[in-house]
């Protein structure tokens, strides 16, 4: 086998980074597939020509601008380490403390910042249950901690598995509503994970997707659970994904923690001054109206898709998108996309062999999603019958 000649870069570089595969989120994945298609015609910006008339229905996003007011009073001056408009504005959503509050660039970075807290590089190991969101492995690898798996069992967690992995890992990262599931874990099983784990690991919930099964939220235990750590973002149901912002919930003592690995200005002014007007006033009421029309417009397409033929399974949702399986799975994923439809094939992901992933968007986009996949199954129905005869 040839071996790779390394740059200089990548010989100063970790080893284990030159083989390290990066996390492959929906817009990344686009701009390559874009970046390649380009190269095959000769085009150039094939990504940013195309990008306006996508559908995008695969990166769990909300459907539809909003509208902010934005000041540049004063943008030449660094911003607050916790803005104070943005920290009470989610104090008095939360019903939390602000000094039980860190503002970080999405959840993303309370993922990265609670495995650089609580997991010394090459010695300790955090605990994942696949399928589940894949920047947990990721963060993991880029700071050097193990990776413990425990897969879940039937959509639930592997309790008993988790319990017995206690010893040899720092953190446990619970995804609920899961992605890319979509359903709520029950919460008797976290709370049997989080009892096993005082004074042994972290317990990490992420919640990026609770807005759309608020009662569900495990955040009213961390009174109790000075082990537990929640994730929020503004990412999904308050469609703020290009704002880059999101909350860690948690004791005052870990929230001190975290503070002293986080970026001197995590938070950047204009960051700060839309989410906290997204938080407040009428922007918190058409948050509220978003997601019962996501919920709508969810159990429709859950309900349409279960009436076909050619799904195998739909699975249950607390989110805004719905997996489903097929096997039809290459030629639906592949037809949608030449018509620029883009969901999220999640078939490489452990157990959900031949699922793709839809995020809710508008109903005209859910309509149009539901008629191009009929039609899709059609002409390839009658391909088959006249390769037969």
């Amino acid at each position: 086998m040839a071996t790779k000649d390394l740059s200089s870069a990548e010989k100063l570089a970790r080893a284990e980074l030159i083989e390290m595969v990066p996390y492959q989120s929906a817009r990344r994945l686009q701009k390559a597939d874009a970046d390649a298609g380009a190269k095959d015609s000769g085009a150039k910006d094939s990504g940013e020509q195309t990008f306006n008339s996508k559908i995008w229905l695969n990166a769990n996003e909300a459907s539809g601008p909003g509208k902010y007011q934005l000041s540049a009073d004063c943008i030449n001056r660094y911003p607050d380490f916790q803005p104070e408009n943005l920290m009470e504005a989610y104090s008095e959503y939360s019903d939390l403390p602000v000094e039980q509050l860190l503002a970080t660039r999405g959840a993303d970075e309370g993922i990265e910042l609670i495995i650089r807290t609580f997991c010394t590089a090459y010695q300790d190991s955090i605990l994942i249950c696949p399928p589940t969101y894949g920047m947990y492995a990721i963060s993991a690898e880029n700071h050097g901690a193990g990776i413990v798996k425990v897969p879940q069992v039937n959509n639930q967690l592997d309790v008993d598995g988790i319990i017995e992995q206690l010893d040899n890992v720092n953190v446990v990262f619970l995804c609920s509503p899961g992605n890319p599931t979509g359903n709520l874990l029950p919460k008797a099983q976290i709370k049997a994970v989080l009892e096993a784990a005082q004074d042994k690991a972290i317990v990490v919930v992420d919640e990026a997707y609770i807005e759309f099964s608020p009662e569900d939220s495990a955040q009213s235990w961390l009174a109790d659970y000075p082990n537990l750590v929640v994730l929020r973002t503004l990412s999904k149901a308050f469609a703020l994904a290009g704002l880059r912002c999101g909350f860690t919930l948690a004791s005052k003592e870990i929230i001190t923690l975290l503070s002293k690995v986080i970026a001197p200005y995590p938070i950047s002014a204009p960051v700060a001054e839309i989410a906290s007007q997204a938080l407040t006033g009428d922007n918190l009421q058409l948050m509220k109206v978003r997601v019962e029309e996501t919920k709508i417009l969810r159990q429709s397409l859950i309900n349409w898709l279960e009436t076909q033929s050619w799904v195998d399974e739909v699975f249950a949702s607390d989110a805004n998108f719905v997996l489903f399986r097929t096997p039809l799975k290459t030629e639906i994923f592949d037809g949608l996309k030449a018509q620029g439809i883009l969901i999220r094939d999640q078939s490489k992901q452990l157990q959900l062999e031949n699922c793709l992933r839809i995020s809710i968007g508008s109903k005209r986009e859910m309509d149009l999603v539901q008629k191009t996949m009929t039609n899709l199954v059609t002409n390839t129905s009658a391909v088959s019958v006249q390769e037969t005869n």
